[in-house]
C-alpha cells in the first residue's frame, strides 16, 4: 500500500512510535495517509487504540521480519 508520508520508528519504544505519528498527522491534510515502520511488538495494538481515541481511520496492518506496519489516514 502507498502512503503520502511514511514514518520510520524502527528502533524505538512505546510511547515514541505513537507521539512521533502523531506529530506526523499534524503536519498532514485531512485524507492523507500515513505509513509507520516500526520494530515495537506492541505497536500494533498502540495503534489501533491510538486510531480510535483520535478519530484516525486505521486502514492497515502487517507484520514481517520483525516489523510491525501500520497505515493511518488522517481524519
Amino acid at each position: 500500500m502507498t502512503a503520502d508520508k511514511e514514518l520510520d520508528a524502527r528502533g524505538l519504544n512505546c510511547p515514541l512510535p505513537i507521539l512521533k505519528a502523531k506529530k506526523a498527522l499534524a503536519d498532514m491534510h485531512s485524507g492523507q495517509t500515513l505509513k509507520i515502520i516500526a520494530t515495537d511488538s506492541g505497536s500494533i495494538r498502540d495503534f489501533q487504540a491510538f486510531a480510535k481515541q483520535t478519530g484516525n481511520d486505521l486502514l492497515g496492518q502487517d507484520a514481517a521480519n520483525g516489523e510491525y506496519i501500520t497505515v493511518l489516514k488522517r481524519r
